[in-house]
């Protein structure tokens, strides 16, 4: 009898990827994958669309960091459209200074960890084509959507630079996914995503050095169990949204949860998909 209970356990313990229990999340959507082999590990209206808020910006920052020959220290002078349209949204910004010149690289940061639209709209008109900032940011916005195409995200559709929807900016959590996969290739992407904070110090227009208050970044998971990113997003319709990504002892999990009806629940949705994939992949 000993013996054959050894035996049960030896069985047991041999395949803990299949003892591994889908656990429930209060997201309306949700979506995990093995990064390492694009797996899918757990899906939840994974294919249905959702306002995707500030998640949006990891493909902003993918549009620029994908541009040929980008210089990451490249300068651009803050402009009062971007405060103007900062004040109209009442958008979250990075506290941004008209006349400042600013770093791709610092902007970069400013919109990925502080979350700022006035970084995005700032990136988006410096990496647009057209003679006004409305004609470059809308040409940007065309870019967001030639690379959701090239990426294979079929049920995503961008109208702004940093979220705020325009009645027509929609993602999955399967397509955001994908769209994380791609961007975190990036090591400049995967670094900045992961930092916790970040202190910038732009040039004012007498030309003095301007420390800014320092970025904290506004995924709180940073750190847990292995999370290394990716981007937070919130909003009065999307409610709370996060793309994720972590990796412990060799294992690399990736997802989204869109549509989760707190800040509380997301973080909690996230850390059971965070567990169960590392358990699923084991």
């Amino acid at each position: 009898m000993t013996t054959g209970a050894v035996l049960v356990t030896g069985a047991l313990t041999a395949a803990p990827a299949q003892a591994a229990t889908a656990p429930t999340i209060s997201s309306k959507g949700g979506f995990l994958m093995n990064s390492a082999n694009g797996k899918t590990l757990f899906t939840k209206a994974a294919d249905t669309k959702a306002l995707t808020a500030s998640t949006t910006k990891i493909m902003t920052a993918k549009v620029v960091l994908s541009q040929a020959n980008l210089n990451l220290d490249t300068k651009v002078t803050i402009k009062g459209a971007v405060s103007d349209y900062i004040v109209s949204k009442g958008a979250s910004s990075a506290g941004l200074i008209v006349g400042d010149k600013v770093t791709v690289r610092q902007l970069l940061y400013g919109m990925m960890l502080k979350s700022g639209c006035d970084a995005a709209m700032t990136l988006a008109d410096k990496f647009g084509s057209g003679s006004t900032v409305a004609a470059r940011t809308k040409n940007f916005i065309g870019k967001m959507n030639t690379m959701a195409k090239s990426l294979g995200m079929t049920k995503t559709h961008f109208d702004s630079f940093d979220g705020i929807s325009n009645g027509s900016n929609y993602s999955t959590p399967r397509d955001l996914t994908k769209l994380a996969r791609s961007a975190m290739k990036s090591s400049t992407f995967k670094t900045v995503v992961k930092t916790k904070q970040y202190t910038a110090k732009t040039i004012t227009k007498t030309g003095a050095t301007r420390t800014m208050a320092p970025w904290k970044n506004t995924n709180t998971l940073l750190g847990w169990n292995g999370t290394l990113g990716v981007k937070t997003g919130s909003g009065t319709e999307a409610k709370y949204c996060l793309v994720f990504a972590a990796t412990k002892n060799g294992e690399s999990v990736m997802g989204a949860v869109l549509t989760a009806p707190n800040e509380a629940k997301r973080t909690e949705d996230v850390k059971k998909l965070i567990n169960y994939g590392y358990a699923k992949i084991s």
